[in-house]
């Protein structure tokens, strides 16, 4: 499977993930970030603070032991309207323990954020100080896949399951010759962020999760997301995720409402979800499927 984003032994230090330059707008996420398991408790606000650290750390240096960096808290705004919130962000990633897949089969569990320091927490001009695990560092230093994230797609997203899947598909959107993947359940519910417990039914998983994401996504990114159930019986066990780039129109529409203030967004998306999110695809597609791919989010409450 050929990949811009994938490993390749024959790649020098030059393709790395920490020595690209991300484009103005954009940033740079490892996807040792984005394909882990364990962050399902983490909140919307608490993902947005990482990528901001993430961003702000990006580089070489990223890769370093024992590594700090440092970062305005007025950069912090966006993600928290208080400093008592933004405590129980950090401290939420510093408990947060991921597990990260190797190639060779073995799997990492480490924490997401190190040692930190809120300076002067109560003056407008305030710092965080902060690090990355060692152990972290170590498995991003060497990393060669990435997803290209658009900063204000980020900040624009009201739904952490919104957020999540954005960044997984980022990661794939890229892929030659492939336009989707399919996911076991469980699988897939770790890939966005359920809590365990949590949208135990499908029926429940794609009202409150599936159909919410995908409806702000394929209004505000720069690619089209369709997620349809696959059944084991009558039972569903599973999930297939497809993906295609709009075309010049639809991104211009995508753009524009990015710049439209977020108050009435859900009224503006809500209604027009078929024009807003068929990709152009094709049954023929999505072989043995039958009509069970939507040409936009998953249509149909199936316990």
């Amino acid at each position: 499977m050929s990949d811009a984003n994938r490993p390749n032994t024959n790649f020098s230090d030059a393709h790395r993930t920490l020595t690209l330059q991300p484009a103005m707008g954009e940033m740079i996420k490892p996807s040792e970030l984005i394909e882990i398991k364990g962050a399902s408790g983490l909140t919307l606000a608490d993902r947005r603070l990482y990528n901001i650290l993430l961003q702000q750390a990006f580089g070489p240096e990223l890769g370093e032991e024992g590594r700090r960096f440092e970062i305005a808290l007025s950069d912090l705004r966006d993600t928290h309207d208080s400093n008592d919130r933004l405590t129980q962000s950090i401290e939420s990633l510093m408990r947060t323990v991921v597990s990260i897949a190797r190639e060779d089969g073995s799997t990492d569990r480490v924490q997401l954020l190190g040692w930190n320091n809120l300076a002067d927490p109560k003056r407008a001009h305030g710092t965080l100080k902060y690090s990355i695990p060692p152990e972290l560092a170590v498995l991003l230093k060497d990393s060669r896949v990435f997803a290209k994230l658009e900063l204000e797609v980020l900040k624009a997203f009201s739904s952490k399951y919104a957020l999540a899947l954005y960044e997984a598909v980022s990661r794939r959107v890229r892929l030659k010759h492939v336009i989707m993947e399919s996911f076991t359940l469980e699988d897939f519910r770790e890939l966005i962020g359920v809590e365990e417990g949590k949208l135990k039914t499908f029926g429940n998983l794609n009202q409150y999760a599936i159909k919410p994401a995908l409806l702000e996504i394929n209004a505000l990114a720069y690619f089209n997301v369709t997620v349809a159930p696959t059944k084991t019986g009558r039972r569903v066990t599973g999930v297939i995720v497809g993906w295609g780039m709009k075309d010049i129109d639809a991104r211009k529409q995508a753009y524009a409402e990015l710049q439209r203030p977020k108050a009435g967004r859900k009224a503006r998306i809500d209604g027009s979800t078929e024009e807003i999110a068929k990709p152009g695809y094709h049954q023929d597609q999505f072989p043995g499927l039958g009509d069970s791919v939507p040409g936009g989010p998953v249509l149909e409450d199936l316990d």
